[in-house]
């Protein structure tokens, strides 16, 4: 019977591609054994150039209740050393026109199985003093979302939510983080629907391996949030958003996801 690893364990969501997949070869290299979970078949081809490394990965829905207990279960008693609630979605187009069950999927998976996930790990964690929690935000969570309401909606509450968690837990050993990318070059917005926004047709995204560097850097310094990737361009919108109105915010973010027609700009 194998001894039971040493090395410390991070459960990682979303991690089939982009940044959740870049932060899991970012423990990897920090020395976690990993446990990744996504929706995607992909998830399961992960590969990692680092000896002795114990990898698991679950293909799950977590968008459903039972998808959050298939990874509670594949958990199992283990102590978690860091939990990074990445998963996440949207959908993009004016809220009236958007499918309803697209935009019900969104929440469940982007808040719900963010709450479900937390509910059940992380007293685990507190009673054993220690831990790291990183939630994905977005900058996009500190001003409105037209376009893709839904989703800046949803990063609101992912980072109202951690900071107030994180509050609760400051005498318990575990801390949380919020990490907020600004456009990243992904499939996000294929997937989103937004290929057709000027953010989607844009050169000038964020590479993923280094927002999840950035994130995992955060996480590891008990950081309270971080605005990662092109520091320069995310803090000048993490700025703005604290000093324009809202309606001013709103158009801002407008000019760069509404739909645009072929022959437009």
């Amino acid at each position: 019977m194998a001894a039971p690893s040493t090395r410390p364990f991070a459960v990682v969501t979303g991690a089939s591609s982009g940044i959740g997949r870049e932060i899991a070869h970012v423990l990897a290299q920090e020395g976690y054994d990993l446990l990744l979970c996504a929706e995607d078949p992909a998830v399961q081809e992960a590969q990692f150039d680092v000896p002795s490394l114990t990898v698991e990965a679950l293909q799950a829905d977590l968008a459903t209740y039972d998808g959050v207990e298939d990874l509670v279960a594949a958990v199992g008693d283990r102590d978690v050393d860091a939990l990074v609630l990445n998963a996440g979605v949207a959908v993009g187009g004016p809220f009236v026109e958007t499918d309803l069950d697209a935009d019900l999927d969104l929440i469940a998976l982007n808040v719900t199985s963010v709450v479900h996930l937390a509910k059940r790990l992380l007293p685990r964690m507190v009673a054993a003093g220690r831990g790291r929690l990183l939630v994905t935000g977005s900058v996009t969570s500190m001003m409105p979302g037209p376009y893709y309401a839904t989703y800046s909606a949803s990063k609101a509450f992912a980072l109202n939510f951690a900071q107030s968690v994180r509050y609760e837990l400051k005498d318990t050993g575990v801390t949380v983080t919020t990490m907020m990318p600004g456009p990243t070059d992904t499939e996000f917005f294929e997937r989103a629907g937004m290929e057709d926004t000027r953010v989607g047709r844009s050169e000038n995204k964020d590479d993923p391996a280094e927002v999840a560097r950035d994130g995992v850097a955060a996480m590891l310094a008990g950081k309270d949030d971080a605005v990662v990737g092109s520091t320069v361009r995310n803090t000048l919108m993490s700025r703005a958003s604290k000093a324009l109105p809202e309606r001013v915010k709103a158009a801002t973010q407008a000019r760069l996801t509404e739909p645009q027609d072929d022959d437009e700009g």
